[in-house]
């Protein structure tokens, strides 16, 4: 994951903290995960969150999702569900205004699998 994370900040080291991350340790089914994602921001116009980034350490496509943000969005808050393949590692990488960066991760453990063929 340290290269998609490269990739998206042009190599600039993400800040830690300022994220808070829902997501269960452990899920029965990775067919649907619930995720809660929230990063502190006052989202003005001079200080907001441009862009949420969700990355999996294993599903065979690891960029579940971009969501893009704006001042106007209010709030840098996001709730979905995300399948996962297998037990792993989540990370979450918030793009601030004025080219600033945050990443947060989590551990889950996946009992069922999904997005994998099973019959290998």
């Amino acid at each position: 994951m340290a290269a998609l994370v490269a990739e998206v900040t042009g190599g600039a080291r993400p800040d830690r903290g300022g994220i808070a991350m829902e997501i269960p340790p452990r899920a029965e089914n990775g067919n649907s995960v619930p995720l809660r994602i929230r990063v502190d921001s006052p989202m003005t116009a001079a200080d907001h969150v441009r862009a949420i980034h969700v990355f999996s350490e294993r599903n065979p496509r690891p960029r579940i999702a971009v969501f893009h943000l704006g001042a106007a969005s209010g709030r840098a808050e996001i709730a979905t569900r995300v399948r996962l393949a297998v037990g792993q590692r989540i990370a979450v990488l918030a793009s601030l205004s004025g080219g600033r960066y945050r990443l947060a991760q989590a551990e889950v453990v996946v009992t069922s699998a999904a997005c994998i063929d099973e019959g290998l």
